[in-house]
């Protein structure tokens, strides 16, 4: 093998090692921070204006038979729960979280819970290792009853009354 074939080499190997390197960074970087916010959204009211109307979290309908709260089932958090009234809930590691988890697998924040109408939805927030309905890993938001096991990390959570 020529020696201009082996430094070329060399170089291409360098390269991808920086390239993983800098991926690490960047996925490390993004879950401990989280992902980052539109210019738009961050821009603070112009000074003067008036304060926006303040907006209730969408109420989801009290009937017979409609869960109340998401508790952990299983995993470390095995018995925390979160109460439906204060929906959107989010789920995840940090100190936001209105059901914080306590495993490795979980991203900062994680995913959220939230209504609309009287059907509850569960959705991923980009979270590194995803979230769950059974087998199936979710790209979207997605109708969950009660029961419906939703996974996250090593944790599983449901709905129940």
């Amino acid at each position: 093998m020529s020696e201009l074939t082996f430094f070329l080499i060399r170089i291409a190997y360098l390269a991808i090692l920086w390239i993983f390197v800098l991926a690490a960074i960047s996925v490390i970087r993004s879950d401990m921070f989280g992902a980052r916010v539109p210019e738009a959204q961050r821009t603070a009211r112009a000074p003067g204006a008036p304060k926006p109307p303040k907006q209730k979290p969408a109420k989801a309908a009290k009937r017979r038979g409609s869960p109340t709260h998401v508790a952990v089932t299983q995993g470390s958090n095995s018995g925390a729960t979160a109460s439906l009234d204060k929906a959107p809930i989010l789920i995840g590691r940090g100190t936001d979280a209105a059901i914080r988890l306590d495993d490795d697998y979980v991203s900062t924040r994680h995913a959220r819970i939230a209504a609309s109408g009287d059907q509850w939805f569960v959705e991923d927030l980009g979270s590194t290792n995803g979230t769950y309905i059974g087998s199936v890993r979710i790209t979207q938001p997605t109708t969950i009853t009660l029961g419906t096991q939703v996974r996250i990390g090593k944790t599983i959570l449901e709905l129940q009354k």
